[in-house]
């Protein structure tokens, strides 16, 4: 098991996750590698921060608690914001998306508005023009998308957007950009092929 990497900076230590293992692995593999992060810690109190997944709130509970009851040091999580968009996108993976964690947004998201999720999203309505949907997995709108939406925002090229009109100037799948020049109609579907955005 290599899904954890361990670097050290000035201000703390960094432990990187691999996007891709299951949570209940890394958890498994951080047990493992607990005893040579305590020998290190016995000349040191630097912050760890772990990045490069997102958990849930129960396992980042039962990460916390696994560190502490062996390092008494401050240990900080990266936000979903960190971890998903063009920014966090260190190098792109193959994951396959027909079965996703999913979240279901009842309403229209209006201007200003921000949707973020480590799964799908689905928009039971439009995405207006200023608001925004970033998630990991996949996005389907029911209505017309008119804002940003950023599909597969951890890296995952696997990842669709899909909406019944899209009027967007662009769309984001992992680490691509497409512009869009007129209105789409008739429940487009962008997806990647051949390192390109295509919509079909």
């Amino acid at each position: 098991m290599n899904n954890i990497k361990i670097n050290q900076t000035q201000e703390e230590i960094v432990l990187n996750l691999n996007v891709t293992a299951e949570a209940e692995d890394l958890i498994e593999e951080l047990k493992e590698k607990l005893p040579k992060l305590r020998d290190f810690y016995q000349s040191s109190k630097i912050p760890m921060r772990i990045t490069g997944k997102i958990f849930e709130e129960d396992e980042v509970n039962t990460i916390r608690k696994m560190i502490k009851d062996e390092i008494d040091i401050e240990v900080n999580f990266d936000d979903m914001s960190d971890l998903l968009g063009l920014h966090a996108i260190k190098k792109t993976f193959e994951l396959e998306t027909e079965i996703t964690e999913t979240k279901f947004v009842q309403n229209s998201l209006r201007s200003g508005q921000k949707e973020e999720y480590q799964g799908s999203v689905v928009v039971c309505g439009d995405v207006n023009a200023g608001a925004e949907i970033i998630a990991g997995g996949n996005i389907v709108i029911t209505g017309s998308l008119r804002g940003v939406a950023h599909a597969g925002a951890n890296g995952n090229v696997k990842t669709i957007i899909s909406a019944n009109t899209i009027e967007a100037t662009q769309v984001r799948i992992a680490n691509l950009v497409k512009e869009i020049p007129e209105k789409l109609e008739k429940s487009q579907i962008c997806k990647i092929e051949s390192n390109e955005i295509v919509i079909v």
